[in-house]
């Protein structure tokens, strides 16, 4: 499904029903939307997995501009303002009132700007293995601890000069030990990618973008999720976004052990943490 938001056609779909008929009333549920990591890639990652709890949420998945199904638009707003004011004109195009919004990596990037530009506007926020600013020097260390000194080298080429030929040594080398589960061929295969994107994101935004002072004006309930053995978005990157939440409104969970998507690596704990917050 289509959806004109922002003077682009964004893709989303819709998992679960708004209404729920419970005895003599229709029963409201709570909408989660998911937003996916990349950037370049689309909402397929959260697909099968998340479908499980369509019982307390109904769950929108989108694919941002410029990935997957969504049009691309001009370059020019390719960055986290964007996309991130996309969720919510998202949300005024559906009629969607105070969602849940959760983003995973480059979409957990997107949910920390949406949350920094549009406090009032969610119930609740999920940051899964993300950053609120890059610390290079921070990955490549954590890169050079779970994979050695070729997996380090091939991280720092790619993330220092984005290209068709930097990505594919990056792709075999470091992509391997993000977790400690790696994605199977299927899940790959029926990404709809946008390298584009990606170049473009690892090129200029990704060394610029800092929303780390502005998460104090986050005023809803907030978890943050973060594996010790994640390389990419390394977990003192989620140390700094639970501290500088408001103290009152976040609750922190450390996953030993884990990579990038604890839910991926260590999914009975990750998902329970995630329902019962959805719950609370």
């Amino acid at each position: 499904m289509y959806a004109r938001v922002n003077g682009v056609r964004l893709f989303f779909d819709v998992d679960g029903e708004k209404l729920v008929a419970d005895g003599a009333e229709m029963r409201e549920k709570p909408t989660l939307i998911l937003l996916h990591g990349g950037p370049g890639f689309d909402h397929s990652m959260w697909k099968p997995g998340f479908a499980q709890l369509r019982d307390r949420v109904q769950i929108v998945y989108l694919d941002h501009r410029g990935n997957g199904r969504s049009e691309h638009g001009p370059t020019e707003h390719w960055n986290l303002d964007q996309w991130a004011d996309d969720v919510r004109g998202l949300c005024d195009v559906l009629g969607i009132e105070r969602p849940i919004v959760m983003g995973q990596s480059f979409g957990g990037m997107v949910a920390i700007a949406y949350a920094a530009r549009h406090p009032e506007h969610p119930s609740k926020l999920i940051f899964s293995s993300t950053s609120a600013r890059m610390n290079l020097p921070r990955m490549l260390d954590r890169f050079m601890e779970v994979g050695g000194e070729q997996v380090r080298d091939a991280a720092e080429r790619f993330w220092t000069q984005p290209s068709l030929e930097t990505l594919p040594e990056y792709t075999r080398r470091a992509v391997p030990v993000y977790g400690s589960k790696p994605a199977s061929p299927d899940e790959f295969a029926r990404v709809r990618m946008n390298l584009d994107v990606l170049f473009h994101f690892a090129r200029d935004e990704s060394s610029r973008f800092d929303y780390l002072a502005r998460l104090n004006q986050v005023r809803c309930p907030t978890l943050v999720l973060g594996g010790t053995r994640d390389p990419v978005c390394p977990i003192e990157d989620q140390d700094e976004i639970a501290a500088a939440l408001p103290e009152e409104w976040v609750r922190y969970e450390r996953f030993e052990g884990c990579g990038h998507g604890v839910f991926r690596d260590d999914p009975e704990r990750g998902m329970a943490v995630i329902r019962e917050f959805l719950e609370a």
